[in-house]
Formats: structure tokens, C-alpha cells, sequence
């Protein structure tokens, strides 16, 4: 989308009542990765985000993510609301259950209300079992987030640094012809390490999954 179109979009979007100014910005690539917006109070910010969605979807078929959506309200002169708070991922539970030789892990995220189950198989073997994990979180995820499709685990591992265990993931995105490696860390509470390689994997996607499209 060219400059031109961006300052229409801001314009049929500014004809909401509740909005007052818009600014679209864009990469090089045309893609919208940031929208800002100064509203008047009365509405929710979540509401005002879904308001700006459905026009710039219906007026120009542009896709806008709400994460890349940000709210500000002003009442008076004191701004009242910072922006609209971006949903994420979260953790509800992580199990691993081993028959012989091999074992299954199932990682449970929420998003908004939503849960869904990732399931992941392999062997038993311990340089295993944290790949398993953040396969199971990456499935978990991609049932949550259409656009984690193009998300694969590269690797996964505890390391220790300095006085501290660290959970190290490294993703890989696919978007053909291109691919991306992306690394996430988090540190490992005492006896969590599943805990941590998972909340490594969302460290590596929360962000950037805003900027990808969905297959």
C-alpha cells in the first residue's frame, strides 16, 4: 500500500466518533506494523481497536492485527489510557507421560478465554525431552495463532550461565522463499525447566507473530 492510500485509511478511519487522530505507519514493504490512535473517552479501547479493524477490512480490504494497535484516550487534559493491552499467551499446564521408550508431552496455553492442548512424541531420551517440550508449545500455539504455522522448532536447550540455569530455544520462520532463525530465553525456576523452555518458545514468538500473516 502506497503513501497515498495510507493517508486515506487514516482519513475514512478518523470519521469514527470516537477517534480523533490516526497514524498509519508502514515498512518498505507497504506492510502496516504500527497504528496509532488518539480517541475520546467512553469507549473501551478494545472496542475502539475492533472499530478501527472492521473499517480499514471494509473500506480498503486491509488486514490489521490488533496487537500492532495501540489506544490512547484523553479526557480533559490528562490521558487517561495508555493503549490497549496486547493479549498473549500464557501457560495453563505442561505434563510429559513415558510408556517404554518413549514419551509425550502436552503443553496448554490460553489466550483471551481460549485454550488449547500441544501435543508432542519422541523418545524418552533427556536430550529430548526439552526439543519435546517446546514442540508441544509450538502446537499449542499455532491452534491459537493461525500465523504460527510458519513456526518450526530448531532447537531447544538448558544452559548454565553464570550462577543461573537458562532455557535457550531457537525457532525458524518460514515464509517462502525465506527463512528467519529466532532465538527466545528464559530462566529456569528451581525444578521447572519444561516451564522455562516454553516460555522460551513464546519469548522467541509473541512479537513477531504480530507481523506475520496467517496462511
Amino acid at each position: 500500500m502506497d503513501e497515498l492510500d495510507l493517508a486515506e485509511v487514516e482519513r475514512e478511519i478518523c470519521r469514527l466518533p470516537d477517534v480523533s487522530i490516526v497514524r498509519l505507519v508502514a515498512e518498505l514493504d507497504g506492510r502496516v506494523s504500527e497504528v496509532h490512535v488518539v480517541a475520546h473517552q467512553g469507549k473501551h479501547p478494545k472496542q475502539i481497536v475492533r472499530d478501527v479493524q472492521s473499517v480499514a477490512l471494509a473500506s480498503f480490504g486491509l488486514e490489521l492485527d490488533r496487537r500492532v494497535i495501540s489506544v490512547v484516550q484523553l479526557g480533559g487534559t490528562v490521558l487517561d489510557e495508555a493503549f490497549a493491552p496486547e493479549p498473549r499467551p500464557s501457560i495453563v499446564a505442561i505434563t510429559a507421560e513415558a510408556s517404554g521408550m518413549r514419551s509425550l508431552v502436552r503443553v496448554t496455553l490460553a489466550l483471551d478465554e481460549e485454550e488449547a492442548v500441544g501435543f508432542a512424541e519422541g523418545s524418552i531420551a533427556t536430550t529430548a525431552r526439552h526439543r519435546l517440550v517446546a514442540l508441544a508449545t509450538v502446537d499449542s500455539l499455532r491452534q491459537l495463532e493461525p500465523a504460527a504455522e510458519c513456526v518450526d522448532v530448531d532447537h531447544a536447550e538448558v544452559l548454565r550461565i553464570g550462577a543461573h540455569d537458562v532455557a535457550v530455544v531457537t525457532v525458524v520462520y518460514v515464509i517462502p522463499p525465506a527463512e528467519q532463525l529466532v532465538s527466545g530465553s528464559a530462566i529456569v525456576r528451581p525444578q521447572q525447566e519444561a516451564d522455562a523452555v516454553a516460555r522460551a518458545v513464546l519469548d522467541a514468538t509473541n512479537r513477531r507473530l504480530a507481523y506475520v500473516s496467517a496462511p
